[in-house]
């Protein structure tokens, strides 16, 4: 820039959070900050902390003293951290707003300053005036604060004259406790006779006056030429507040853009408007591609909704062409932008010289990686912020404030999200387009603030998950809700199952996108990445690929968009229909195509909206959250799989898989799990355990946390409107009615997240065990009454069940041998007054049939034995073939009667057990096409209101039960 270097002594104060270096004259033996020069300096001094500000100026001495200061980088060797004050601006008294020293805050590109109204009166005595540099420093309260040196450049200070300075500093420390006021005496008659010092702050709207009526002179009174004032507090003014505001305009970089118009501009806000205000500084302002800067003052007129810009010259000359305003309150960093891109000129676009600019705001964002092993990402990362009032749509996190190779491990990379404002933010849309090696991405969490607001003001979306089509469930895309509790209970799972026709060439290699529209509102197009039936090959001929979106509720579906991106070598698609079912919400829809997506085919299209044909009632089901913490302990960890139950007082989940596509269950983590399982009600125990597979299969469990959402009645505030009349007695004619604003406490039926902790704090291993509930199994003394299989038992009481247990560990070597008694022990909570116990086994072994005589339990907590006589074969080839069997308690007599008249106990047990049982005929019809048999094991479960038949997971001796029903 033209005549941007300075002859003058440059000085620098440098402040932190543990004070500040003083003011030090930057100086070396060669020629200093001259045009594009770049200039090193060294300063010693203790250490500072975190820096936060500095103040930069010089002493307006030599021949060109004006200064452009781009930036002033400072590299704190000691604490091994970089900090940048960007400037950019004049430091002159004829440019710019003619000011030769200014405070810069570390990371800002704004001007930040608090500006005071400074009025000097030198005294109306003979020889008064002076020639010398006047220097002031502004003391807040108690001393803690303090402007620094601040020399008043441009002043006459003149017998009986009053001096006006606009000080601009970075503290708000308005009311002051004392002011230093002084010169450098450097001047032929130097003397000087202070009248007093009147200092206004706008923002507080405090008016202090400061007496002197003393000489600042060597040859006068005490020789001194600084003094400190202190306040005449009766003097003391309380006016109108106003609170400073940074004004950026940028002139567009098109030809003709600049003018030499007086420009004015006026703000409104929710609460009111600004003054017309007159854009005046010392430098050519509006010039073509040129950015102008002000500080101007407003009283408090609430968020800001638009600004009024002109000028006032018509003649073919004064034409403007203006890019954009922006607007950041010095003191909060509310920021407004007001996009303009347009001419305000008689001769140009629409012939106006008047633009209203409605206001824009803008968001900090801060994207947190995760600090554990390949948790970065070179994928193209887009962010969607998401208020009360709209959203941002996704924007491509293309340039990170502070980092270079953005999304490294244990990152926190900040952007800049321009928009309108979004009100309340209330959830972001995070994802990354899964491209390039090593695209998977571990996401601990965004912060989202208005742009100048403080770190602490931020909103948190916690996430802690993996966006990897091979990790977690295999989503590169997240909606994240606030921190709180039950980060995933909010959001709604959609299933939906797509199926590809049929007939010849249906398949596509293209890539697919579905957009649901709702009663509530409607998702944005999201690309079906990675199928949740796992299926290599997507949309093959005759396939149905099941996919589930995680998205925030938007009621019932009434309509849906699916379409493909046209790419790869067989692009055409053929889609028979969709099925998108919503178990939250209790409802399935059917979307019938039967129609190409394909650019040589049909009508041509690649995306088509469909309309429900059907809308289906299904079992409603909700969402829980589990939480599983693995111990930090050598080992901890399990490779095996892990199972849940929950149980409540209105029955109990199914049993549920706690399985993603990560490496689940390692030492010292924490892992959260979203299931959609029947309401049970207040959940009082859950069952949670794992089948013992793998290499290093035990486990030490820390704690289970589980969440769901229920109604409750919540306190809330609401204002309430409250009408009074005033002046009733004095004139009963004039009735004045005021409305107040009150805030009102009242209970609400909203949703909240209820929380049920269950500490474990031990292994879950076959070498670790402990006993609550002592099993005897009696095998019977026939010949071949003995077993090799594997048997389970589960035992039910009046308030749950154990859940199916394997017995695995006796008091002998060889488990179930003829005439032989087996002891085991069994973990479980309270399970009250035993009512029945399921027993089977799993026909694993060439010799499985086993006659079972009896199963005896004796529960150590009130130390009660039950008895379940049986005295039946569980055996393909013998009995009536079943492998399992449910038996039921008899009191003590009755076994004593059974050993006398066995034959008639036996009938009447089977009578007993036959009461408390249902039979349920099972046909299975295997399709009437080519290799449509199988031969592998068939297995079912039937789930009741009351209970389920069981985990019949052991395939050939549940089909052997159902053969027999048939």
């Amino acid at each position: 820039m033209k005549g941007s270097g300075t002859d003058a002594d440059v000085f620098l104060n440098i402040f932190g959070e543990n004070g500040d270096t003083g003011e030090r004259r930057l100086d070396s033996d060669k020629d200093n900050f001259e045009r594009g020069s770049e200039d090193k300096f060294t300063i010693e001094a203790p250490n500072l902390g975190r820096l936060r500000k500095i103040t930069i100026g010089h002493n307006n001495r030599g021949s060109s003293a004006g200064w452009f200061l781009d930036k002033v980088v400072i590299d704190d060797m000691g604490n091994k951290e970089v900090y940048e004050f960007p400037v950019n601006r004049w430091f002159a008294m004829d440019e710019d707003d003619g000011k030769i020293q200014r405070d810069v805050l570390v990371g800002s590109m704004q001007p930040m300053g608090i500006v005071y109204n400074v009025q000097v009166m030198t005294g109306n005595v003979r020889g008064a005036g002076t020639n010398s540099k006047i220097h002031m420093v502004m003391h807040g309260a108690k001393g803690i604060k303090n402007s620094g040196k601040v020399f008043l450049e441009g002043g006459a200070f003149e017998r009986g004259l009053i001096d006006i300075f606009n000080v601009e500093i970075c503290e708000l420390i308005s009311p002051l406790s004392r002011v230093t006021i002084g010169h450098d005496n450097g001047a032929v008659g130097a003397g000087w006779y202070c009248e007093k010092v009147v200092i206004y702050c706008p923002f507080t709207g405090i008016e202090q006056t400061f007496p002197c009526g003393m000489w600042l002179d060597e040859d006068e009174g005490d020789g001194l030429i600084e003094r400190e004032l202190y306040e005449m507090v009766s003097l003391r003014q309380k006016k109108q507040k106003k609170y400073p505001w940074s004004l950026w305009i940028w002139t567009s970089d098109v030809k003709g853009a600049g003018t030499d118009a007086q420009v004015f501009l006026q703000i409104y806000g929710e609460r009111g408007k600004s003054d017309e205000i007159k854009l005046e500084n010392n430098s050519d302002s509006f010039e073509q591609g040129q950015l102008d800067k002000f500080i101007i003052e407003m009283p408090d007129i609430g968020r800001l909704l638009k600004l009024r810009i002109w000028h006032e010259k018509r003649h073919p000359f004064a034409g403007w062409h203006l890019a954009k305003v922006t607007l950041l309150k010095t003191l909060t960093m509310e920021k407004y932008s007001f996009e303009c891109g347009r001419w305000l000129d008689i001769n140009e676009d629409d012939n106006e010289i008047v633009r209203e600019l409605p206001a824009t705001g803008a968001y900090r964002v801060t994207i947190c990686t995760g600090n554990v092993s390949g948790s970065g990402t070179d994928a193209s990362v887009f962010l969607n912020i998401i208020g009360d009032l709209g959203d941002t749509g996704e924007r491509l996190m293309f340039m990170s404030k502070n980092n270079v190779n953005k999304f490294e491990k244990g990152n926190h990379d900040e952007f800049l999200i321009e928009s309108v404002t979004l009100g309340q933010v209330r959830k972001v849309r995070v994802g990354h387009d899964g491209r390039g090696g090593g695209c998977g991405w571990f996401l601990d969490k965004v912060m989202v603030r208005e742009e100048g607001q403080p770190e602490s003001a931020a909103t948190e979306f916690p996430c802690f998950r993996w966006l990897d089509r091979n990790e977690d469930d295999g989503q590169i895309v997240r909606e994240l809700v606030p921190a709180g509790d039950g980060l995933r209970l909010f959001n709604v799972n959609y299933h939906i199952a797509i199926k590809t026709g049929s007939v010849n060439g249906a398949s596509s290699d293209s890539k697919v996108f579905v957009k649901l529209y709702g009663e509530k509102g409607d998702t944005d197009k999201v690309i079906l990445a990675v199928s949740d039936n796992d299926l290599r090959n997507y949309y093959e001929t005759g396939q149905t690929d099941i996919f589930i979106l995680e998205t925030f509720d938007i009621g019932k579906i009434n309509r849906l968009l699916i379409g493909h991106t046209n790419e790869g070598l067989r692009a055409g698609w053929f889609l028979d229909s969709v099925q998108i079912s919503v178990p939250v919400h209790g409802m399935q829809y059917m979307f019938p195509s039967h129609r190409w997506l394909c650019k040589d085919e049909a009508d041509g299209k690649v995306e088509v909206e469909i309309y429900p044909s059907e809308v289906l009632e299904i079992e409603q089901l909700i969402s829980y959250e589990v939480t599983v913490v693995t111990g930090d302990v050598r080992a901890g960890g399990t490779n095996a799989n892990v199972f849940c139950q929950i149980y409540g007082d209105e029955g109990k989940t199914e049993v549920l898989a706690l399985k993603s596509r990560s490496n689940n269950f390692e030492r010292g983590t924490t892992e959260i799990f979203k299931i959609e399982a029947l309401d049970v009600g207040k959940i009082y125990k859950i069952r949670i355990y794992h089948d013992g597979k793998g290499i290093g299969d035990g486990w030490f469990l820390e704690t289970v946390d589980i969440k769901r959402l229920t109604m409750a009645m919540v306190q809330v505030e609401v204002k309430k409107e409250e009408t009074t009349k005033k002046d009733k007695k004095k004139d009963k004619k004039k009735k004045k009615k005021d409305e107040e604003e009150e805030v009102e406490i009242i209970e609400q039926l909203q949703e909240v997240v209820e929380t049920f902790t269950f500490p474990c704090n031990r292994w879950l291993a076959k070498d670790e065990e402990d006993g609550e509930i002592v099993v005897h199994v009696f095998t019977g003394t026939m010949f071949g009454a003995g077993t090799d299989a594997n048997v389970y038992i589960n035992i039910y009481g009046e308030t749950g069940d154990t859940g199916e247990r394997r017995l695995r560990k006796s008091n002998n070597l060889n488990k179930f041998e003829k005439g032989e008694e087996d002891i085991f022990n069994i973990t479980a909570v309270d399970l009250g007054i035993l009512k029945k116990l399921r027993i089977r086994h799993d026909n694993s072994q060439a010799s499985a049939g086993w006659f079972l005589d009896r199963v005896e339990i004796v529960d150590n907590k009130d130390d009660t034995t039950y008895f379940f006589p049986c005295k039946r074969w569980l055996a393909v080839d013998e009995d009536d073939g079943q492998l399992a069997r449910e038996l039921v308690p008899v009191d003590e007599a009755f076994m004593k009667k059974g050993d006398d008249d066995e034959e008639d106990s036996e009938a009447t047990l089977g009578l007993e057990q036959k009461a408390m049982s249902t039979t349920y005929t099972v046909r299975l019809k295997t399709g009437d096409k080519k290799y449509a048999g199988t031969d592998a094991n068939v297995f079912m479960i039937l789930y009741g209101t009351k209970d389920d038949t069981g985990n019949t997971s052991d395939r050939y001796a549940i089909l052997c039960v159902f053969l027999h029903l048939q």
